[in-house]
């Protein structure tokens, strides 16, 4: 960190607790404006509370330090702030009521230079929050942005919005009510850490943005967690994609993604965990992959990608695969993946399974054909189907194989806690119950199934 930066934070943190006292004073007779007009480069400009009404303009490199966080307010028309400066900072302010046009980028701070610092804001009543136009080198951390909740998800700008910007760095944001939390487009080296997002369309949104690393982010109760599209050499660590609920929604979507690393994820609690297409060499290790009602969906053009060392647990179905097979690696170096629903043994207790895990579901196999039938994922007939392909497998659903299963759930990395072996701890209950209820008619339905295939064989 340049030691200008640490002299503007060390400014920050003994000023603004004596906000109180100092917002009592009455605003300045010249404009804010005039002030940032009338200072020399690298001038830094102390701004105590109150209102300041209009639109603002940086065109030269200097320092804004809110006190007591003031109010920027804007005129309802453009952004609030544009920096068209290279290496200012903008910190401590309540930024406001920015114009409703998605075309003209109307946003609560629009970045047109390079190297600044945008800290410890918070933007309300924005269409995008924060946009960085061809924009390099910024640091965009400690903000609060949260968009307007009265217009549709189509209607609404991007939380951090990246276009044509490099080597920015995103860190310790919280997104909310935005069309997306992080939209980055053709954006590359990209680092976003410890940012939290929710209540909106996707939480993180690549569109041809390679070389990009996000770490211990969490993105919860969107449509979407993250949408991964046209993009290479993706890093993603210690994530939480959870709660992603909706109408075809995903914990994680690939799109044409390759040579991406996915370390030490959690992907749990929704419709589909992590979906594929088109998406190749890519490398997905030690992620818990929990409780969704698909676990992973691909297409058959997703080859070659390697899953080793994960944990998939409780969810309904393993796998939904759309086509043949997908020439998937569920393994590396002799080590597969952990699978709750795995029935095999380990005689000779080297951690590993002594027979293959079957990655199918029959019901999810049925579903694929009628989609309709999702209406009776969690029932008990949906449950009893799955056991009763297990005792009569007489449907070849596809040939995916993990050749060496682990019996124990594996640490996520270094940040990770090892898991309780248990299963009872995270389990659902109500599964579990229908899963019993549903035996006995497993066996009947198994029976009739074998009936029935040897009647067809027979008549035809």
């Amino acid at each position: 960190m340049k030691l200008s930066q640490h002299f503007h934070r060390l400014v920050l943190a003994l000023l603004i607790p004596a906000a109180v006292s100092l917002g009592q004073h009455a605003v300045p007779a010249a404009s804010l404006q005039d002030r940032i007009d009338l200072a020399g480069p690298g001038d830094t400009i102390m701004v105590r509370q109150g209102m300041y009404e209009g639109n603002l303009l940086l065109a030269k490199n200097v320092t804004l330090l809110g006190i007591g966080y003031p109010v920027l307010r804007g005129t309802g028309q453009g952004s609030v702030v544009v920096v068209t400066a290279d290496s200012c900072t903008l910190a401590g302010f309540i930024i406001e009521h920015c114009g409703g046009m998605l075309v003209q980028e109307d946003a609560g701070i629009l970045l047109k230079s390079t190297g600044n610092t945008i800290e410890n804001n918070q933007l309300r009543d924005i269409l995008f929050g924060i946009y960085l136009y061809r924009s390099h080198g910024n640091v965009i951390r400690g903000n609060r942005i949260v968009g307007r909740q009265e217009l549709e998800l189509g209607e609404r700008g991007g939380g951090i919005h990246l276009w044509d910007s490099h080597y920015n760095r995103l860190i310790g944001n919280t997104v909310s009510y935005e069309r997306d939390g992080f939209y980055i487009q053709n954006a590359s080296h990209t680092w976003i850490e410890s940012n939290e997002v929710f209540a909106l369309r996707y939480g993180l949104h690549y569109m041809y943005a390679d070389s990009n690393t996000f770490l211990r982010n969490k993105f919860h109760d969107n449509v979407a967690g993250a949408a991964i599209m046209y993009s290479r050499g993706i890093v993603m660590k210690h994530n939480v994609f959870n709660h992603n609920r909706g109408f075809a929604s995903y914990g994680i979507l690939f799109q044409d993604c390759h040579d991406m690393t996915a370390d030490s994820n959690i992907v749990a609690d929704n419709v589909i965990g992590m979906f594929f297409e088109a998406s190749t060499d890519n490398l997905f290790r030690r992620n818990l992959v929990a409780q969704n009602d698909v676990a992973l969906e691909m297409f058959a053009n997703s080859t070659n990608n390697i899953f080793t060392e994960n944990s998939f647990i409780d969810n309904l179905s393993p796998l939904m695969l759309i086509g043949k097979r997908t020439e998937t690696r569920w393994g590396h170096e002799g080590r597969g993946n952990y699978w709750s629903s795995y029935k095999g043994y380990d005689l000779d207790n080297d951690g590993i399974g002594d027979v293959p895990m079957k990655i199918q579901n029959v019901f999810t196999y049925l579903e694929g054909r009628q989609p309709n039938l999702r209406l009776y994922l969690y029932s008990p007939a949906s449950q009893a189907l799955a056991v009763a392909a297990e005792a009569f497998p007489i449907v070849d659903i596809n040939s995916e194989l993990d050749r060496q299963p682990l019996m124990k759930p594996v640490a996520l990395g270094s940040r990770g806690a090892r898991m309780n072996n248990r299963e009872d701890e995270l389990a659902v209950p109500e599964r579990r119950i229908a899963l019993w209820m549903g035996i006995p008619i497993a066996l009947l339905m198994g029976i009739g199934l074998s009936l029935f295939r040897r009647v067809h064989w027979r008549m035809g």
